[in-house]
């Protein structure tokens, strides 16, 4: 596992659509249902990565303070699963379950949404505003595993909150790290 920065994508950039399988009802949900008209968090996260599990919580937990605002979230999982196992759409299912996430976690088997938005790592962070204009690529915070810094999602969070209060979102933006997504070849 190659510790990867995001590509940042460029601001400014509309989502790319998409129409994917959510492993936990079987249903294919598209972004035009998911987005919201205030903003839209896109991640790209798999089961496995340490990166992804140091914030899981937390992410869960600013989620739903987020989604109560009006804030709609979208998890994706690009990763290659036939040779990472662990990032199954059962364990993808049964995470999400476990962990009670407020919002869908969806499976990009063909990796094409990833390369869409230019993923790189798990995690890796896109906010868009009601537009669906790209207006934060970047991290959660400066917290990593076994690095002694709290989670606080305080990049993340700074950026969510000028979007609601229609305030522009710095422009100077952190680039996300983890790990590598797993391609297919």
């Amino acid at each position: 596992m190659a510790y990867t920065l995001s590509n940042m994508l460029p601001l400014g950039t509309i989502a790319p659509d998409f129409a994917l399988t959510d492993p936990l009802d079987g249903k294919v949900k598209s972004l035009q249902e998911l987005k919201s008209d205030k903003a839209t968090v896109i991640f790209f996260m798999c089961n496995h990565c340490p990166y992804v599990i140091h914030l899981l919580r937390d992410i869960v937990d600013t989620a739903r303070e987020y989604i109560d605002k009006g804030v709609s979230f979208v998890a994706i999982n690009p990763n290659d699963v036939e040779k990472y196992i662990d990032d199954s759409p059962d364990r993808m299912a049964l995470i999400a379950k476990v962990m009670q996430f407020p919002f869908p976690y969806l499976f990009d088997e063909t990796q094409e949404v990833a390369r869409a938005y230019d993923a790189a790592c798990t995690p890796d962070f896109y906010i868009f505003d009601g537009e669906m204009k790209l207006v934060y690529r970047g991290q959660y915070d400066d917290s990593r595993p076994k690095k002694e810094v709290p989670v606080t999602g305080k990049d993340f969070k700074k950026a969510l909150d000028a979007v609601l209060a229609g305030e522009e979102v710095d422009e100077r933006q952190v680039p996300s790290g983890g790990c590598n997504i797993k391609w297919k070849e």
